[in-house]
């Protein structure tokens, strides 16, 4: 991103002046109080927003030039998990997880041999035939996870992954996400707990009032 800025209303910045570079396989956190702006940006990098002014290029691409079937194929490439799940509640963990698979018209063969090995990653081959409400907080985040994973994205956004679960289960979900950086995934973390920032000892950046500070 160089200089970036995005505006909602009149004289209030989303996003102001933002400058910066995440290299691939990086882990990166972005923190910050309550409309700091974090959401703004992993929504600008998903290419849900528009930014006002400034550049952005992901993956070589520069975002101010892109076609709608070059942004359709760059989301290919880029997984999403968010704080309140965003589970289909009419499907299975097993439906979940084959649902971005069968969007870009993958094999059945395929389809089901990488969702049975992405539920074992995920450890939940036991609930295959559970449905969203019939799972815990992190046994559905971990659903989440695996399908924002399940087309071998190069990048991963997180939007608050860990702030609607209970903190014994944040670990063993911080845990997925480690695993996942280390085969090569660049990850890019929103969080405003402390705790798992210090813990996990990765590049942090803060953002207040839209601002990287």
């Amino acid at each position: 991103m160089f200089d970036v800025h995005k505006r909602y209303i009149k004289n209030v910045e989303a996003l102001d002046g933002i400058n910066l570079k995440i290299g691939k396989g990086e882990f990166v956190f972005i923190t910050g109080p309550s409309g700091a702006g974090k959401t703004t940006l992993i929504k600008i990098i998903l290419g849900w927003e528009k930014f006002d002014r400034g550049q952005m290029i992901i993956n070589g691409i520069n975002m101010l030039k892109i076609k709608r079937s070059q942004l359709a194929m760059l989301r290919r490439e880029i997984g999403v998990v968010f704080q309140d799940f965003k589970l289909i509640n009419s499907k299975t963990a097993y439906e979940n997880i084959a649902f971005p698979q069968k969007v870009i018209g993958a094999t059945p063969k395929k389809v089901k041999r990488s969702t049975w090995e992405m539920l074992k990653n995920v450890g939940l081959s036991n609930k295959k035939d559970s449905y969203p409400l019939e799972l815990s907080g992190g046994e559905q985040q971990r659903v989440a996870i695996g399908r924002a994973l399940i087309n071998r994205p190069k990048i991963l956004l997180a939007d608050e992954p860990t702030g609607n679960i209970d903190p014994e289960i944040t670990w063993e979900i911080m845990k997925l996400f480690k695993e996942i950086n280390s085969k090569g995934t660049t990850v890019v973390f929103a969080t405003h707990n402390l705790e798992i920032i210090k813990e996990m000892q990765k590049r942090v950046i803060h953002l207040n009032k839209g601002k990287a500070v």
